[in-house]
């Protein structure tokens, strides 16, 4: 079986940021996690209103908590943290569904220019797909995988059974579910996507 989480060679992570680039995306690649928090921190304007999508990889990287409790943005996640999703369901869908900045990852980069997103819900995809003008996807290289099939070999092969494991470590018997599947060809409007490929094994 493929060892899904191997980090990806300096020449692979060149030919995905070229490939990458040739359709519409951004991309920096830092050496840790470290040095993707400060990219993240360089490119976001102070104050700028900033929705974090779950996500291990920002966790690990420590955004999360620099975004949602520094007091230095104006978070989405931390306005629908105090919201009732009983009574405010769709006020809560309707705030998260286009914020000016989102940050997330994704579940496998293909070094011919492919990026895959798999959900439960599809609460991100939205926003990542066209509704936010401002995305900045953190990547780790492992990652980086050769061609669409291996794309969406891992998403199912790797990244499902582990966010499944992860979920029952937290006391959900069923586990994970990919309910949708994003598959990212182009971006259309220049500047839009930013990638930040990251030389450590960081999320999954």
């Amino acid at each position: 079986m493929k060892n899904w989480s191997q980090l990806a060679s300096d020449e692979s992570i060149q030919k995905t940021k070229t490939s990458l680039t040739v359709e519409g995306v951004e991309v920096f690649v830092v050496e840790n996690a470290e040095e993707a928090r400060r990219k993240v921190l360089e490119i976001l304007p102070k104050g700028a209103e900033v929705m974090t999508i779950s996500s291990q990889t920002l966790e690990a990287a420590g955004i999360t908590k620099e975004i949602n409790k520094s007091g230095n943005y104006n978070s989405v996640k931390a306005k629908l943290m105090k919201m009732d999703r009983a009574t405010q369901g769709v006020k809560m869908q309707k705030l998260g569904a286009a914020p000016d900045w989102t940050l997330g990852s994704v579940h496998a980069v293909s070094a011919d220019g492919h990026v895959f997103i798999a959900s439960n819900t599809g609460s991100q995809l939205g926003v990542y797909a066209y509704a936010s003008p401002h995305v900045i996807w953190v990547v780790g290289s492992q990652k980086i995988v050769k061609n669409w099939d291996e794309g969406i070999r891992r998403v199912y092969e790797y990244s499902l059974p582990k966010e499944s494991e992860r979920q029952r470590g937290l006391g959900n018997a069923k586990g994970s579910n990919i309910g949708k599947l994003l598959i990212f060809n182009n971006e259309f409007r220049p500047g839009r996507i930013t990638m930040i490929i990251v030389k450590e094994n960081l999320g999954f």
